[in-house]
Parts: structure tokens; C-alpha cells; sequence
């Protein structure tokens, strides 16, 4: 079972890269069997924090969404985030060429590379429970730095780059994520202006 691959993710990496590789599952089955189920912890607890237990910012009062905005808002956020590893995993795949690694002719190994090494960043979806703004950002940057370290062991073990390689490797899939990054940014605006914008309510 793919989720098996979760807890290894954080006490031997090196390990669970290698299984992964050889396991060799096709994007299809990574998708419905890890991403699209992980991925959904983030918005929907995001989604029951938001509505039932709302926050607070500085002494002000008490912040809800309605039920209705809530879930347009974690419903784009869902289909966002598995846009997102699925792109970033075919562009791992794309560029793996340029670094010295063959191409996957299903893209699986990208793909695979992009969807575990997200991992803590779906985990992280749980501090959306605690709606603390503070407390969301750590927890999330703790995340994405490991995210990062995750995809730089992985290469080597996943697409067969050297060290050295690697190195630069992930800094390009770090700059495609980032760039993702921004166009979500952008496409909320666009999104919010067609008429998704938030719906808050008081208490």
C-alpha cells in the first residue's frame, strides 16, 4: 500500500527512495491511492476550522466563513494542489534529461518524486485545526523546508543523479514550485473577482 511509504519518509528517506524506485507505480495509482487522499487533509480541515471554529486577529472578534464560501474556497484550494504535484512532477521529469537521468515514459518517477516528497506539506494540513495565523506560517515553513530536503535526497535514488547534480537539480524544482507559487497568488485574485471571494461572518 502506498501510504506505508509515510512514516519512512521521516525516520529513513534513503530507504523508502529506494523502494519507492523500485516499486516503479504508475502516476494513475500514485494519484488515487497517496496524492488525491492526502492532499484532502489540508482543506478539509480547513474548511471545519474556518467554519465552526473561526479566529481572531489581535483583540478583534471572532472570524468565521460561511459554510458555502468555505467549501468553493477548499474545493479550488483541493484541485490547486493537485494541479501542483502533478505539474511540478512532470517538469522533474522534463528536466531530469538536462541532469543526467533517462526520461520515464510515463513520467512515474517524477511524478513519484514530486507526490512523496510533498508529504509533510500535506501533513501539515492539520495545523489548519488550529487557526492561528503564527502558529499555521511555522508549521508550514518547517514543511516546506523538509519538502525541499526530501526532493534533493530523492533524486539520486529516484532518477539516478549524481550528488553534485542533484544539488542543482532541486534548486530548478524549487524555482518551478516557486513560480507555481505565484501563479496560484495571481489566479486567487482572478478567482476572488469572479466572484469566490471569501464570505466571513461573525462569531
Amino acid at each position: 500500500m502506498l501510504l506505508s511509504h509515510i512514516p519512512g519518509m521521516f525516520t529513513h528517506p534513503d530507504a523508502e527512495w529506494e523502494l519507492i524506485k523500485k516499486e516503479h507505480s504508475n502516476p494513475s495509482r500514485i494519484y488515487m491511492a497517496y496524492t488525491c487522499l492526502l492532499a484532502l487533509i489540508g482543506p478539509v480541515c480547513a474548511y471545519i476550522s474556518t467554519t465552526q471554529f473561526g479566529w481572531r486577529v489581535g483583540d478583534g472578534e471572532l472570524i468565521k466563513l460561511t459554510a458555502v464560501s468555505a467549501l468553493q474556497l477548499n474545493v479550488l484550494t483541493y484541485v490547486a494542489i493537485l494541479v501542483g504535484v502533478f505539474g511540478l512532477g512532470w517538469m522533474i521529469d522534463w528536466m531530469s534529461k538536462t541532469y543526467g537521468s533517462g526520461h520515464d515514459e510515463y513520467a512515474a518517477n517524477g511524478i513519484a518524486l514530486a507526490a512523496y516528497s510533498c508529504t509533510p506539506l500535506f501533513l501539515a494540513g492539520f495545523i489548519s485545526l488550529y487557526p492561528v495565523p503564527w502558529a499555521n506560517m511555522l508549521v508550514y515553513l518547517a514543511a516546506a523546508a523538509y519538502t525541499g530536503y526530501l526532493i534533493y535526497d530523492g533524486l539520486p535514488h529516484v532518477l539516478g543523479i549524481d550528488k553534485d547534480q542533484a544539488f542543482f537539480f532541486c534548486g530548478a524544482i524549487l524555482a518551478v514550485g516557486l513560480v507555481y507559487l505565484v501563479i496560484t497568488r495571481v489566479g486567487t485574485v482572478i478567482v476572488w473577482n469572479l466572484g469566490f471571494a471569501p464570505v466571513f461572518i461573525s462569531g
